[in-house]
């Protein structure tokens, strides 16, 4: 049997849900990974239609009852209030790097909503929806994996809902 690159990647073969794992090159000194990551499917993509919208971001957040992930295309930013009320409480903040790393078992810039070391209540911004494939990380930086955005909600048990900063 041969061993998946990633718990993601694994947790989707393990699902038996159909996807696609895409491939670019990350530069180790490069911060701004989301940024990165639609740069480098638009280039590895020449001529196939991958919109930034569809390339969504993971991002840990804390809530008074402990962490969550909100799932967003990269180029928007995050309401956190809409985040928190989407998840059924008042008031939610950016994770600290360490716990977000800690929890999921990614490091930043390769935290993926699916297959993490313990699962997060997720809330998916609901343009997810709009598209026939989503885009989001694979568990590794250069790494990501396309895939039904109703497959990332149900995998991820998601909650879906418009969380952008507005």
């Amino acid at each position: 049997m041969v061993r998946a690159a990633t718990p993601a990647i694994a947790a989707l073969v393990t699902a038996g849900v159909p996807h696609d794992v895409l491939s670019y090159h990350h530069d180790p000194s490069n911060q701004s990974f989301g940024d990165e990551a639609v740069a480098g499917l638009m280039a590895r993509e020449r001529g196939a239609s991958i919109s930034p919208e569809q390339v969504f971001k993971t991002l840990v957040i804390a809530l008074s009852k402990g962490l969550a992930v909100a799932v967003l295309p990269v180029p928007y930013k995050l309401s956190l209030k809409a985040a928190a009320a989407a998840l059924g409480v008042s008031k939610a903040e950016m994770s600290d790097r360490a716990a977000a790393e800690r929890s999921t078992g990614y490091v930043i810039g390769g935290i993926s909503p699916l297959g993490q070391r313990k699962p997060l209540p997720t809330v998916v911004d609901d343009s997810a929806l709009t598209w026939d494939r989503v885009l989001c990380s694979a568990g590794k930086r250069g790494l990501q994996v396309a895939l039904a955005p109703a497959d990332l909600v149900r995998l991820t048990n998601a909650v879906t809902a418009d969380i952008l900063a507005r």
